[in-house]
């Protein structure tokens, strides 16, 4: 699997940002792709309210990706 961070991806604090009062395992999605390995993460509580938007390293990013059905892979039907 791609471990590599991309626009749009869903993904979890692999370490704290206290600064930001974010804790480890805190899910944000990727808004901005910089140079040098940089994302732009927002964090949105359930009522819709950004609480972050924090520019932050990909090794502190963990990307979250469901994994194809199994009868995409039976049937090979899945894009790759």
């Amino acid at each position: 699997m791609n471990n590599a961070v991309q626009l749009l991806d869903v993904v979890a604090l692999t370490t704290p940002v206290p600064e930001h009062r974010l804790e480890r395992g805190e899910i944000g999605t990727v808004v901005e792709c910089h140079p040098g390995n940089a994302f732009e993460v927002e964090f949105v509580a359930e009522d819709g309210y950004t609480y972050a938007l924090v520019t932050l390293s990909g090794d502190a990013l963990l990307p979250l990706r469901q994994k194809r059905a199994h009868s995409d892979l039976v049937s090979g039907s899945a894009a790759v």
